[in-house]
């Protein structure tokens, strides 16, 4: 079975979701159809701790921390992943975005 599109998910935060569906758009990503700008997102609640060498968006080195953030989700050509990727380190505020790649069955 050959997989030709992907489900992405990102975690950001909410003030960030606007500038990165802009951005991947502008490239022409997030079209199903006859539409565009198509994404959705949801709240999820993590946990995270700094360690020494990082230089974290928010909360302090060496302590677990705990925050509500955002999880992106859309899809996109398998060949298309790095491009998006690119975009998602150039927007993203985080130090180390956390992006997974899904692939997805054609039915």
């Amino acid at each position: 079975m050959e997989i030709k599109q992907v489900k992405v998910e990102v975690l950001l935060p909410e003030e960030t979701i606007i500038p990165l569906r802009d951005a991947l758009h502008s490239e022409g990503f997030l079209k199903v159809g006859d539409y565009d700008h198509v994404v959705s997102f949801s709240y999820v609640h993590g946990y995270y701790r700094p360690l020494e060498t990082a230089s974290p968006f928010k909360g302090e080195r060496g302590i677990i921390q705990t925050g509500t953030e955002c999880k992106l989700t859309f899809r996109c050509m398998l060949e298309e992943v790095r491009a998006v990727q690119a975009i998602i380190e150039r927007v993203h505020p985080y130090e180390e975005p956390v992006m997974y790649v899904v692939p997805l069955l054609d039915i």
